[in-house]
């Protein structure tokens, strides 16, 4: 009987292919994780693998399939990564994406030599940024605030497994970053906040896997898309306290209208913009004086 397995170098070519005829960003990236959630095996484990059986190419052909219609590779894959963890993602939420992986490094850096620290997490989401926080700091109180109530349903469902996990349990909050009165309780207590807020102008053209899966809400803001971000800086400098630092992610766009947010506020100081894996301007960052 002929041998009908696929060798892996063969699939992973083919779906790179059609990956890229459909104007997928990262096709290699891509069909490797594709094949390697196939396998069942990570994506540093696919030399160990020489190739695919029939069923397995049936399942990969399903996938490839979607992904080419641009459904979003974590809607696949049904997780995205930050730091050690991942969390599951899904139809209503926002899906997080890699250049976030470089504010949170920021944030756990900055937190370096601060003991037990409070940390808040504003437009949670799938609450990806809060439960990396509390994986990389156990000794960590962190809060996550979302105004969605499906965002906070994924959130809670990913809380809850991070916390089987052994994970420190964060403090979900139902709130808007608008209110006043958003933790007023934890006002100048807090050491680091982090976001990752809607930011994108009202009108850009975004990617299929933005526009046909993320929820607008949380993705465009505004006709400068600075609408949430205005009132998330007002939100932290109200809650840090002296020393207390803030990480914001942003448009490429603003590269100089958050940082110039940031400096118009007497309380902050050390402010300053970084770029994400690209080398696009990404986050903003301040210290309360």
């Amino acid at each position: 009987m002929a041998d009908r397995r696929t060798p892996l170098r063969l699939a992973i070519i083919e779906v790179s292919r059609d990956l890229t005829e459909a104007g997928v960003a990262s096709p290699r990236t891509d069909a490797e994780l594709l094949v390697a959630h196939v396998l069942g095996v990570d994506r540093s484990k696919l030399v160990m693998v020489p190739s695919l059986d029939p069923s397995q190419m049936d399942t990969l052909g399903a996938l490839v399939a979607r992904r080419v219609r641009r459904e979003p590779l974590q809607h696949l894959l049904g997780y995205a990564p930050m730091g050690e963890i991942t969390v599951e993602v899904g139809t209503g939420v926002f899906v997080p994406r890699p250049e976030t992986e470089l504010l949170f490094a920021w944030g756990t850096v900055a937190l370096q030599g601060v003991p037990d620290p409070v940390v808040v997490d504003l437009c949670t989401g799938t609450g990806v940024l809060a439960l990396a926080v509390a994986h990389a700091r156990p000794d960590a109180t962190v809060h996550a605030v979302d105004r969605d109530p499906t965002a906070l349903s994924w959130a809670r469902r990913n809380a809850d497994a991070r916390a089987t996990h052994g994970d420190t349990p964060i403090r979900l909050h139902a709130g808007d970053v608008a209110d006043p009165a958003l933790l007023s309780e934890m006002d100048a207590s807090v050491d680091l906040v982090v976001c990752n807020p809607p930011y994108v102008p009202a009108g850009t053209p975004v990617p299929p896997e933005v526009a046909d899966h993320d929820p607008p809400a949380a993705v465009f803001a505004g006709a400068d898309g600075l609408d949430v971000i205005r009132h998330v800086i007002t939100c932290a400098v109200r809650l840090l306290r002296p020393g207390g630092v803030l990480a914001i992610e942003h448009d490429d766009s603003h590269s100089s209208s958050v940082p110039a947010l940031l400096t118009a506020r007497s309380l902050l100081t050390d402010v300053e913009d970084h770029p994400d894996l690209a080398g696009r301007p990404r986050y903003a960052t301040a210290r309360r004086r």
